[in-house]
């Protein structure tokens, strides 16, 4: 197809993957490439797209139908109204993630608080805090350094001062504490693998995703030293998988026994947050 208009260059990328039993990404990819909204592209639909962006979206969408996350082909994801800078060393940001982020800001109070986004990836969590609540002073932590590198560029890129720390759960964070940790830390279990993705499996990082103990491993180390991490009436919030409700109820009554447990459901209708305090 020489020189489509912008809206045969999205109907030729919709019947591709469709015929590839794809979702049709096409759209996004456009978009998120120019950096264009909605009404842009459609003011441009029965214009001539351009060689260049014309070769450049066939190699995204043909990258795409070979199970590449289109964040990934592209190069940032949207989150909490910001662009995040992802690569293969850090997750995704979800949508599941943003409401964790919005519960947190309304329950916490408005004052001076020390927050820390524990496990941050791509910092889409500790930033989104910090420019939500300016006067918040937020940490951020990860066991990877190049995840942290990613996070320390988008916190960069969007002007949000935060502390990073390379630290695998509360191992390099022993003397501090908190006014509430937030995290969505590795839960899936391994065992899952067979019923996942096969975009997420080749291409986003296994230590985010992945846990022992039915994917609870990581949620039993958080909770068994987080009483030494946070001040008094600190809380935790964090988010898991959409079975493990009773599993993890159970954990924090073992070794929470007097805190105060609220677990939400996401838009979806699945409990998939907690929130503690002790």
């Amino acid at each position: 197809m020489a020189e489509p208009t912008f809206f045969e260059a999205l109907r030729w990328a919709s019947i591709f993957l469709e015929q590839r039993q794809q979702e049709d990404a096409g759209r996004f990819l456009l978009l998120e490439r120019q950096n264009w909204t909605s009404t842009q592209l459609l003011l441009r639909y029965r214009e001539p797209m351009p060689a260049a962006i014309w070769h450049q979206f066939q190699a995204d969408v043909q990258r795409f139908a070979k199970n590449e996350p289109a964040q990934y082909i592209v190069g940032h994801a949207p989150f909490y109204g910001h662009e995040f800078k992802v690569t293969t060393a850090t997750l995704i940001p979800r949508s599941e993630t943003e409401e964790l982020v919005e519960w947190a800001l309304n329950e916490l109070p408005a004052t001076p608080l020390k927050i820390l986004d524990l496990g941050t990836g791509s910092g889409a969590i500790a930033v989104s805090l910090k420019l939500a609540r300016p006067q918040w002073q937020v940490w951020a932590s990860d066991i990877s350094a190049a995840a942290l590198t990613v996070a320390a560029d988008n916190a960069h890129d969007l002007g949000a001062a935060i502390n990073f720390r390379q630290s695998d759960v509360f191992t390099n964070l022993a003397v501090e504490k908190f006014d509430a940790i937030i995290s969505n830390p590795p839960y899936i279990a391994p065992s899952e693998r067979d019923v996942m993705d096969a975009s997420v499996l080749a291409h986003e990082p296994a230590t985010a995703l992945f846990a022992a103990e039915a994917g609870l491993a990581i949620y039993r180390r958080i909770l068994t030293d987080l009483p030494q991490h946070l001040t008094t009436n600190g809380q935790f919030f964090g988010e898991f998988g959409y079975h493990q409700r009773p599993a993890l109820a159970k954990m924090v009554a073992e070794l929470l026994p007097a805190s105060q447990v609220k677990f939400r459901r996401d838009l979806a209708g699945h409990e998939r947050m907690l929130q503690i305090k002790l």
